[in-house]
């Protein structure tokens, strides 16, 4: 019973508990990214290490969610590799991997954006919107990750070795104008890595968004075919009152009533 509850809780949006909790998830994901974009400022020790406290303190929270998760799945292997699974794996293994090489534990951090996903999918978070309004902020959503994550690795990657990745935002900088094809060379990665994450982050957004945007494109022409069909039923009726019933609706070119069959003209 318990653990039917805590499941509950942890995918709700619709109750208070729910949303309080899912809510307190996503500002701490979007705390830690704040905080990795804040480091590769040139900040104060003080300030970094309270940055890398509160990192500290919000993985913690991340796995103690991810073996909760965990503990309430009825089915544990099937949950293991679940796609939502999956990416809160990939948001903790730097918990796992402190004895690794740091960097590759820095490139990881970047991909916790990415739980998000379980907020943006729930259906209960757009139960008051329409489908189209869904579905343009899981497009807006997906750009922002496929940006956000890729100007992490690029920075990460390249900084060290690259003056012209001096902070997050030139990173970004880069993404924006890669994604959109503008190309301009004054900020370009000079390593094969840096190359090939470029490469990867144009191939995720060209293998993602336009499958999105083609489904909200299908939306709005259903729409207007259906507001276009109501209107010309809309037309096809006139709203003339009979004098012997008193029905007010009738075929626009109706001479008697189709109820009681008075003239209504």
């Amino acid at each position: 019973m318990l653990r039917q509850k805590i499941s509950f809780y942890l995918d709700d949006l619709a109750t208070p508990i729910g949303k309080l909790i899912n809510i307190a998830i996503a500002l701490l994901v979007l705390a830690s990214a704040t905080s990795f974009v804040a480091q590769t400022y040139e900040i104060s020790e003080i300030t970094r290490d309270r940055l890398n406290l509160l990192d500290d303190i919000i993985l913690g929270v991340f796995v103690f969610e991810y073996f909760l998760r965990l503990w309430c799945a009825e089915q544990k292997l099937k949950h293991l590799f679940s796609p939502y699974a999956i990416v809160d794996l990939v948001a903790i293994l730097p918990f796992f991997l402190g004895a690794i090489d740091v960097t590759f534990i820095r490139l990881l951090r970047w991909f916790r954006i990415l739980r998000l996903i379980r907020l943006v999918e729930s259906r209960s978070l757009f139960a008051h919107k329409t489908e189209d309004i869904a579905i343009l902020f899981r497009i807006l959503f997906t750009l922002f990750a496929i940006v956000f994550v890729f100007s992490g690795l690029v920075y990460q990657i390249e900084h060290p070795t690259n003056p012209k990745f001096h902070n997050f935002l030139d990173a970004f900088y880069f993404s924006i104008f890669t994604m959109t094809t503008v190309g301009y060379s004054d900020v370009m990665p000079k390593s094969d890595a840096g190359k090939l994450t470029t490469v990867i982050m144009v191939l995720t957004g060209i293998a993602l968004i336009p499958v999105q945007l083609g489904e909200l494109f299908k939306r709005l022409i259903r729409t207007a075919n259906q507001s276009d069909r109501g209107d010309r039923e809309v037309d096809l009726i006139k709203e003339i009152s009979c004098s012997g019933c008193g029905l007010s609706l009738h075929d626009a070119d109706a001479v008697f009533c189709k109820v009681c069959g008075t003239k209504l003209f």
